[in-house]
């Protein structure tokens, strides 16, 4: 590997998921947060219609 390459890199943290084309994508704080929010809407959501 050229060191170009080594600073391209992208420290995934042990964290990533693999889209449709097979590329690891680091999962980011603002991934974590969107899903976070977006269960808390869901469950809003129910709890009213309960």
């Amino acid at each position: 590997m050229q060191d170009t390459d080594k600073n391209n890199e992208i420290d995934f943290h042990g964290a990533a998921i693999v889209d449709s084309n097979g590329r690891e994508l680091p999962i980011t704080e603002e991934m974590v947060q969107t899903a976070c929010s977006s269960l808390d809407e869901q469950k809003e959501s129910e709890d009213k219609a309960a």
